[in-house]
């Protein structure tokens, strides 16, 4: 039955609230909010005076659904919400939506940790931040282990260690886990680092100095030379990071908009410490002002985030009295946005909007060569029209150990990383990359319940590592799951394996192509296929290191640290126990006969 819309308009409430457009397959089109649901969606279901990109979506508009609030704050954060989880196509939508990451401080542990931390803030401790980018958290991690000594490592290997590790060596830890340093000493670093990352530099050094004095006094000047570099240190910090005129916390937001694209920059300030900026490129149905980007931006942005209390922005967004509101009342604390700044506030808010600017020109720039490089490659494979979506297969291994494959995605905005896919290779014989790239193709591509031929997301050119071989993986699988309309191409290596004589091999029987060198379309395909191969080599060396540094005794169910400690003691180690029987195993206290059994088993394979 096709939607009415004079029908449904005469259902529909006046309150606020929010409403969601379908189209026949039931895919949600736009989600939106209004003060009024009636007069809002009246101005869709009109005969005339829709814009292009408005029109569009009321022509695809199968179904309706509204959704009544108490308030427009209430329908802003639920409009929120279901635009992150729909992801509509209408709607202006922020693509790096990646967790901030922070510095985690495990202060409810007798010894605390320093670490990074993204995801949900679940364990007990203190989490400090957020910080623009993973670079900065290290950088700051690296300042505290210099300065204070707080040890990094994971609580498994802290509980295991009978001696002190390197970084006792070189001077980035006391060494807590064999008690080299007292628990209330400890705390003492602890505490100072927290100071340090509230902005409290001056505090510290005033506390250091009344160390450093008593430990001079008492003639320990091995600690009042330690106390003095501390000192030395944290006023070199002070200088070079502090900002000046500048308290509290402190988001810088600018905006710059061409050609249907726009680049937001942010600069952050906690506790008047500059931490850096980040830009994001939301996607846009449509060429937009820079007040409606950024009405669309901050609550994407902002309301599952930490809320600095004032806000510069380089434009008045739309609807800012409700922004501000909304964002106030889910702090809990006033919330101001700040337009006409002076002084080193207007310094700031200059450099973010320039900042802003040159990243949009140079991604505009980069986006129009990519572009091209996608309409060569049009023309190079005989393609009826421009491809969409590119995607490449590659193995990655040392001598069969550590088996990973890796699948990226190219779209015509460059790499898509949400859609990357790691996959570790099991049960295999060692070195078969046949075997392997079939079994990585039959987990990404087949066909599942929740994943539909309609739903998945396949490839418009299938780009596969390698030769005839391995391609021939590519079109049994293909043929299995039965799909169609993907073209499949193996990059096999050139002559000596030089780059830049690659030969495409084609799944349709075509005959092999060489591209020249110079070919923009050989270009991208290279640039696929060197990102395919570095995923894989960074996903299989972490896989191998894991391998190489996890004892064999912690894949065993059942075995938890006490015991594995219980076992290492006994049989004076890892060789020990592999030499052991089963009725010697049994003999340790807490190892059960299955138990027993297991580990023998696990250094038995083949008995």
């Amino acid at each position: 039955m096709s939607f009415d819309p004079k029908a449904f308009l005469k259902s529909v409430t006046g309150k606020p609230g929010i409403y969601r457009m379908y189209n026949a397959e039931g895919k949600v089109l736009y989600v939106g909010k209004a003060r009024n649901l009636k007069k809002r969606l009246q101005s869709y279901f009109r005969n005339s005076g829709l814009s292009p990109k408005t029109a569009l979506l009321v022509s695809q508009v199968a179904d309706v659904d509204v959704t009544v609030t108490h308030t427009e704050s209430e329908a802003l954060l639920l409009e929120n919400n279901l635009i992150k989880e729909y992801r509509p196509r209408y709607n202006v939508l922020l693509r790096d939506d990646k967790s901030y990451p922070y510095i985690f401080i495990s202060d409810k542990e007798k010894y605390p940790r320093i670490d990074l931390h993204r995801g949900a803030r679940k364990k007990p401790g203190r989490y400090l931040g957020p910080y623009p980018n993973a670079g900065a958290v290290r950088e700051t991690i690296s300042l505290l282990q210099k300065t204070f000594r707080i040890r990094q490592c994971e609580d498994s290997y802290f509980r295991n260690r009978s001696r002190p590790c390197l970084q006792y060596q070189i001077k980035r830890c006391t060494a807590p886990c064999v008690s080299l340093i007292s628990e209330q000493a400890y705390r003492q670093d602890i505490k100072h680092a927290l100071l340090f990352l509230e902005g409290k530099s001056s505090q510290i050094i005033e506390e250091l100095v009344v160390l450093m004095e008593t430990a001079a006094e008492k003639k320990n000047y091995e600690k009042a030379a330690m106390y003095r570099d501390q000192i030395s240190i944290l006023k070199g910090i002070s200088e070079r990071q502090y900002v000046s005129a500048e308290k509290g916390n402190v988001d810088i937001i600018a905006c710059a908009a061409e050609g249907g694209q726009a680049c937001i920059q942010v600069f952050y300030i906690r506790n008047g410490l500059n931490l850096g900026n980040r830009s994001y490129y939301p996607s846009l149905p449509e060429a937009m002002e820079i007040a409606d980007i950024l009405a669309a931006f901050i609550p994407q942005f902002y309301l599952d985030r930490e809320i600095p209390a004032n806000i510069i922005l380089s434009s008045k967004p739309a609807e800012a009295s409700l922004l501000q509101k909304t964002l106030t009342e889910k702090a809990g604390r006033k919330i101001t946005f700040s337009t006409a700044v002076r002084g080193e506030r207007a310094r700031f808010l200059d450099m973010a909007l320039n900042n802003a600017r040159h990243a949009l020109a140079s991604r505009l720039v980069s986006r129009s060569s990519l572009m091209q490089r996608f309409e060569a490659l049009q023309d190079a494979l005989q393609l009826e029209s421009v491809p969409h979506r590119l995607e490449c297969f590659d193995i990655s291994h040392t001598q069969g150990e550590a088996t990973n494959a890796s699948c990226v995605v190219f779209t015509r905005e460059g790499p898509y990383k949400n859609d990357y896919r790691r996959y570790n290779i099991r049960n295999i014989t060692p070195g078969d990359d046949y075997a392997a790239m079939r079994q990585a193709l039959q987990r990404r591509y087949k066909p599942t319940k929740e994943n539909t031929e309609d739903q998945r997301k396949l490839p418009d050119v299938l780009f596969i590592d390698g030769g005839k071989g391995q391609l021939r993986q590519a079109i049994e699988v293909f043929d299995e799951f039965g799909i169609e309309d993907v073209l499949l191409v193996g990059v096999a290596k050139g002559e000596g394996r030089k780059a830049g004589l690659e030969k495409l091999v084609f799944g349709d029987g075509r005959p092999e192509l060489h591209l020249e060198p110079e070919s923009s379309a050989l270009h991208l395909i290279l640039q696929i296929r060197d990102e395919a191969h570095r995923f894989a080599i960074s996903g299989h060396r972490a896989q191998r290191a894991k391998k190489r540094t996890q004892s064999p005794l912690e894949d065993i169910a059942g075995l938890g640290p006490k015991r594995r400690q219980t076992l290492l003691k006994h049989f004076g180690g890892l060789q020990g126990i592999t030499r052991a029987g089963v009725e010697d195993l049994a003999k340790i206290p807490g190892i059960s006969n299955k138990l027993a059994q297991a580990i023998y088993g696990r250094f038995h394979v083949s008995d």
